[in-house]
């Protein structure tokens, strides 16, 4: 299993549900974070947990519907001048439940692939290169296993496009030591997926963080947290190295 003690890691919706979650156990393995959120402000409490671990922790913040907000914050990421080894793109937004679903307006569309595709797209086009070029990154999507549901078709087909450019991307570094993976949390009692959702966030863990401890050379794999739920990290990282590469 990877060591992670004194890297960078990048965790978008780090400042509450899964995100903060994933951020703090990262922490707690060494790792020092960078917390994404739309508000610094918003991040504080994260941080201050972080910090706690005895590692180091900065906030920055990113409006990720807007491209332009996000290309501001990878560059304050690159003036900060520590290598990010580790990505998390955990934010997203599920925009809409539309019953009438023949209604589906354009703008779940439009605004669901600005936050779930293309937001964390962007960060990966930035990072990979970086991760290449040095030998070493870990890089995790964040997926949805909703299938089914022309109800929440924006948020669908939004993720299913990012699964799609993962795996794609996945294909051309498989057997190097930059890995991208994709995880999918499951329903959890978080801001996206409701009060009535069957599973705590802290059930994600620690299938949605698995990815950044993989250390096998196989990317584009899919490690859903139900698959590792009750496991220790050691566990899970164990069970993740044995899946295969889907091509």
């Amino acid at each position: 299993m990877l060591d992670i003690k004194g890297r960078w890691a990048l965790v978008t919706g780090a400042s509450r549900g899964i995100g903060k979650l994933a951020a703090l156990e990262l922490a707690k393995r060494g790792c020092n974070i960078i917390a994404q959120s739309r508000d610094v402000a918003h991040a504080e409490v994260t941080l201050t947990e972080i910090r706690k671990q005895g590692v180091m922790a900065i906030g920055v913040a990113a409006e990720l519907s807007d491209p332009e907000s996000v290309s501001g914050m990878l560059a304050e990421i690159d003036s900060l001048g520590y290598r990010v080894d580790i990505v998390l793109n955990n934010a997203g937004m599920q925009i809409a439940y539309r019953s009438d679903y023949f209604t589906t307006p354009v703008s779940d569309y439009d605004i669901s692939f600005k936050i779930n595709t293309i937001a964390p797209m962007m960060i990966c086009y930035h990072f990979l290169p970086k991760m290449v070029e040095k030998g070493f990154g870990r890089i995790v999507n964040t997926t949805s296993g909703i299938r089914l549901e022309p109800e929440q078709a924006g948020y669908s087909a939004s993720k299913a496009a990012l699964d799609k450019v993962t795996i794609d991307i996945g294909s051309k570094l498989n057997g190097s030591d930059v890995i991208i993976s994709l995880t999918d949390p499951g329903w959890c009692r978080t801001d996206l997926g409701g009060p009535n959702a069957p599973n705590a966030p802290e059930d994600a863990l620690p299938g949605v963080i698995v990815g950044a401890f993989v250390d096998d050379l196989k990317s584009g794999r899919l490690f859903a947290a139900g698959d590792f739920k009750g496991m220790s990290l050691e566990e899970a990282v164990k069970k993740a190295e044995g899946y295969a590469a889907p091509y």
